[in-house]
């Protein structure tokens, strides 16, 4: 038992590293991360219902799972080839359509959720 809790606890140190090189070197994940933080203080000012809640982390979950892949894929293609190889970027840019269509996604899920509240909360200052 000691060995098994042992090896999730390094299992957690490998994907904390992983998340710390993706944060360190990927110009996105800051975007990523200032786009998540707005959300979130977003939906809390809007007193969101916990099911909306839940599909906004969903959301969220999706586009920084695209992200990390992403990040796995060019570097897996980068180790495999160090040249310029046509399946390579083949590879690279199909991994960047997939964190596109996630954020687009994201988007308008966003807009969905976070617009009609939103919406209500901000006409009335405007109009008296």
């Amino acid at each position: 038992m000691k060995k098994f809790i042992l090896s999730r606890i390094r299992s957690f140190g490998h994907a904390l590293r992983g998340w710390w090189y993706v944060i360190r070197t990927q110009q996105n994940a800051w975007i990523h991360a200032l786009i998540t933080s707005v959300i979130i203080i977003l939906a809390a000012w809007l007193k969101l219902p916990a099911r909306d809640w839940a599909v906004l982390f969903l959301t969220i979950a999706l586009v920084w799972s695209a992200e990390f892949l992403n990040t796995a894929l060019e570097a897996v293609v980068d180790l495999a080839s160090p040249y310029h190889h046509p399946l390579a970027k083949v590879g690279k840019d199909v991994g960047a359509a997939a964190v596109l269509i996630a954020a687009l996604t994201s988007i308008l899920v966003g807009l969905l959720i976070l617009g009609p509240p939103l919406w209500g909360k901000i006409v009335p200052l405007f109009v008296r």
